[in-house]
């Protein structure tokens, strides 16, 4: 059973930054993608950024050229760097681990004043 831990959220005027961080424990199996979705209120959970175990990222529209997600295999941890941020990125930010199944984290709130 893999646990994901999930900090940086927070509270952050529009145009400011936040890094989210995911580590994964209890696997045995190759993590092969690690992601963040997110859910606003009212809103289906849609996928932010994920990135495969090689490296290749794969962002949403929404935030390309503003998000940055990478991860450290080593430590079988994924990081969201969010630049430039929107008011409408305020969401519930989830982590996303996939072995042979897809483990998701408790969520960490994430909020952007006008």
């Amino acid at each position: 059973q893999v646990q994901l831990v999930e900090s940086g959220g927070g509270l952050v005027q529009a145009g400011g930054s936040l890094r989210l961080s995911c580590a994964a424990s209890g696997t045995n199996f190759a993590i092969t993608v690690m992601g963040w979705y997110r859910q606003a209120p009212g809103k289906q959970r849609e996928l932010a950024a994920d990135i495969t175990r090689g490296g290749n990222p794969n962002y949403a529209d929404s935030v390309k050229g503003r998000f940055t997600i990478s991860r450290d295999n080593a430590k079988n941890t994924v990081y969201l760097q969010m630049n430039s941020l929107k008011p409408e990125d305020t969401a519930v930010y989830y982590c996303n681990a996939r072995t042979y199944k897809s483990y998701w984290g408790q969520g960490t709130q994430v909020t952007v004043s006008s």
